[in-house]
């Protein structure tokens, strides 16, 4: 069942949409909290309600999620470029990921595609969703 209104991000803040299931995706989340000094982001895993409600209102197939979604007050940005945009927004040396958009989107975001379809196969798969921990939880929809 899906929200009937998806959650929008803070004003300044970002949402991230991942596969919660997917071990280089949590992986993934639990980088970005680590370095997100400034506590801007906040996730929802694409197997919950929230998650499953984002990708559907900015047209990805929530049974078939291949695809990375990052929304902030620029929009929905999806694979390489959404990945690129996160790390900008981390600020300091992560801001030299937007050198990356000198590579043509086409080769990136088939990279990111052939990542994405084969991301259980070379990374597994974990039985559940990411579970935040206490101090986390209120980064998490």
């Amino acid at each position: 069942m899906k929200p009937s209104t998806p959650p929008e991000p803070a004003a300044g803040g970002a949402i991230v949409v991942f596969d919660g299931v997917c071990v280089l995706c949590s992986g993934w989340v639990g980088f970005l909290l680590r370095h997100d000094r400034a506590r801007q982001f906040r996730f929802a895993a694409m197997q919950g309600e929230a998650g499953r409600g984002l990708l559907d209102a900015h047209g990805l197939d929530p049974d078939d999620p291949m695809s990375f979604l990052l929304l902030d007050a620029s929009g929905a940005r999806t694979d390489s470029d959404a990945i690129i945009a996160v790390l900008a927004r981390l600020g300091g040396a992560w801001r030299g990921a937007r050198l990356l958009r000198m590579v043509p989107r086409r080769l990136r975001d088939s990279l990111y595609r052939r990542l994405a379809r084969n991301r259980y196969r070379w990374f597994g798969r974990r039985d559940a969703c990411h579970l935040p921990s206490a101090t986390e939880r209120d980064r998490f929809l």
